[in-house]
C-alpha cells in the first residue's frame, strides 16, 4: 500500500522494508517538505496569538502556559504513536516503540536539550515581551534564531542547501525583522499621539496609573473576552487605556533592561533547539556505538517534548506561588479551576506541538537550514494582529508602508529559504 504519490504530504516508504502490510512512512522529497515547512509556518505563527488573545482579557499567563504545556506533549505522543508506529520499522528506522528500549542515550539527551531550549526561550520571549515590547524582542530573538540557528544548521547538514540562495534569504529575514521593529516604534509612537490628544490627559499621568495598577489582576470572564471592542472603537485612545487596565501583565512604564537580557537570553535559546534536534536525529559527531540506529524525527520529537513539558511545568508551577512582573500568586488548586479560556489554550499547545513536529519532519528532508524559514512568524501573526486585536487601526501613513513592506520582505525571506532546500540521502542519515 503505497501512499507516496499522495501530492501535498508526499510521504515517503521508508527503503528497506517488506512487501507485506503497510510501511512506516517518511518525508522523503523537496515538496513534502516544503509542504510540512508551510503548515508549520501558519501553525507556529497562529499559537502567539492565542497567548495575546488570552493574555489581554486577564488570563494568568502561569495558567496558560500550563494548559498549553498539556496539549504540547500530547501532540508529540500523537504523532509517536500515529506515524511512529504505523507500519514496519527496519534496521535503519525502527518504530517508535523499538526505539525506547535501544541504546540511542546520547541522541536521546540531544533531543531533550533542544526540548529544554525552546522552553526557556519561550519562557524568556513571553516574559521579555512585557518589559521591552514585541518590536525589541523580535529583533533579538528572530534575528539570532535564524543567523546563528540557520548556519549551524547549514554545516551539520554538510551543506546540503544551496548556499546561494539560503544565506540572501537569510539576509532578507534580518532585513524584515529590522523592519518588524521599526513597524512596531512607528505604531507606538502612534498610540502615544493618540493618547496625547485624547481628552483623558497626558500619557505620562496615565504611565503613573498604570504602574499603581501593578499586582491587580482583573479576573477573567466571557464577557471580558468579547466585550472590550464593543464598549470602545478600536484603535482609539479609549481602546488602549481599557486595555491596559484589562490585560494580565501591565506594560507601560517599566524598565526595558532586565527586559534585554532576557531577550538575549531566549534568543540564544532559539538559536540552538533546532540544532541541538538535528544532532539527535543525525547523529554528526558520532556519538552513538556502531550498529545502533539514529532516531527517527518522531521518537527524537517525543523526547523533545518531554523534557520541554518537564521545563514547563517546573517553571510555572513555581511562578504560581512565587509570580514576577507584579503578577499576583495564585496555587495549582485554582489553576486547576480556571476553566476560562482553558480550551483556547490547548489550542495553542496542539498548533505549537504540530507545528514543530511538521518543522522537523521537513528539516529532515530538505535540511533544518530551510526548515528555519518557519520562524518568519511575524508573517502570520501580523495577520491575526490586524484581524482579531486591531492593530494598526488609525495608525498613520509611516506605519503603514512599513508594514508593507516588512510583509513584502518576509514573503521573499520565507520563499528563498525555502528555495533552498537540499535533499538528504538516505543513506547520509542512515
Amino acid at each position: 500500500m503505497d501512499f507516496s504519490w499522495t501530492p501535498f504530504l508526499t510521504f515517503s516508504p521508508v527503503e528497506g522494508t517488506t512487501a507485506s502490510g503497510l510501511k512506516m512512512y517518511l518525508v522523503e522529497n523537496k515538496v513534502g517538505a516544503i509542504a510540512c515547512m508551510l503548515l508549520s509556518l501558519f501553525f507556529l505563527g497562529t499559537w502567539p496569538a492565542i497567548f495575546t488573545f488570552l493574555e489581554r482579557r486577564g488570563r494568568l499567563p502561569q495558567h496558560t502556559y500550563l494548559d498549553y504545556s498539556v496539549a504540547n506533549l500530547l501532540a508529540a505522543v500523537v504523532i509517536a504513536f500515529t506515524l511512529g508506529e504505523i507500519g514496519k520499522g527496519t534496521t535503519d528506522s525502527p518504530n517508535f516503540l523499538d526505539q525506547l528500549s535501544q541504546d540511542n542515550w546520547p541522541s536521546v539527551l540531544f533531543a531533550m536539550a533542544g526540548g529544554v531550549l525552546l522552553s526557556l526561550g519561550n519562557l524568556a520571549t513571553q516574559y521579555a515581551l512585557a518589559l521591552v515590547g514585541l518590536s525589541v524582542t523580535l529583533v533579538i530573538t528572530c534575528s539570532m534564531t535564524v543567523v546563528i540557528g540557520t548556519t549551524v544548521n547549514y554545516f551539520l547538514d554538510n551543506r546540503i542547501n544551496s548556499a546561494e540562495i539560503l544565506f540572501p534569504g537569510v539576509g532578507c529575514f534580518v532585513i524584515a525583522v529590522c523592519l518588524a521593529s521599526a513597524v512596531r516604534a512607528s505604531d507606538a509612537d502612534d498610540n502615544k499621539m493618540k493618547l496625547n490628544q485624547s481628552a483623558l490627559g497626558n500619557v505620562d499621568a496615565k504611565i503613573s496609573s498604570f504602574s499603581a495598577l501593578k499586582g491587580v489582576h482583573q479576573n477573567y470572564d466571557e464577557e471580558n473576552a468579547s466585550g472590550l471592542a464593543g464598549t470602545v472603537e478600536v484603535g482609539t485612545a479609549d481602546f488602549l487605556i481599557e486595555l491596559e487596565n484589562q490585560r494580565a501583565i501591565k506594560v507601560l512604564g517599566r524598565n526595558t533592561f532586565s527586559g534585554l537580557g532576557i531577550a538575549f537570553f531566549g534568543g540564544v535559546c532559539f538559536a540552538l533547539f533546532s540544532p541541538a534536534f538535528n544532532l539527535a536525529t543525525n547523529d554528526q559527531w558520532h556519538t552513538l556505538k556502531e550498529g545502533v540506529p539514529h532516531l527517527t524525527v518522531y521518537t527524537a520529537f517525543f523526547y523533545f517534548s518531554i523534557s520541554c513539558f518537564i521545563v514547563a511545568a517546573v517553571l510555572n508551577v513555581s511562578f504560581l506561588y512565587h509570580p514576577i512582573l507584579g503578577l499576583p500568586g495564585s496555587s495549582f488548586e485554582a489553576y486547576a479551576s480556571d476553566w476560562n479560556g482553558r480550551c483556547w489554550a490547548l489550542l495553542a499547545g496542539l498548533l505549537c506541538g504540530f507545528g514543530n513536529g511538521l518543522q522537523f519532519m521537513g528539516g529532515e528532508a530538505a535540511g533544518y537550514a530551510a526548515a528555519d524559514a518557519v520562524q518568519a512568524l511575524p508573517l502570520v501573526g501580523t495577520f491575526w494582529g490586524i484581524l482579531l486585536f486591531g492593530e494598526y487601526r488609525r495608525s498613520s501613513r509611516r506605519t503603514y508602508v512599513l508594514l508593507v513592506s516588512m510583509l513584502v520582505m518576509f514573503i521573499v525571506a520565507v520563499a528563498l529559504l525555502m528555495a533552498s532546500a537540499g535533499q538528504r540521502s538516505v543513506s547520509a542519515s542512515a
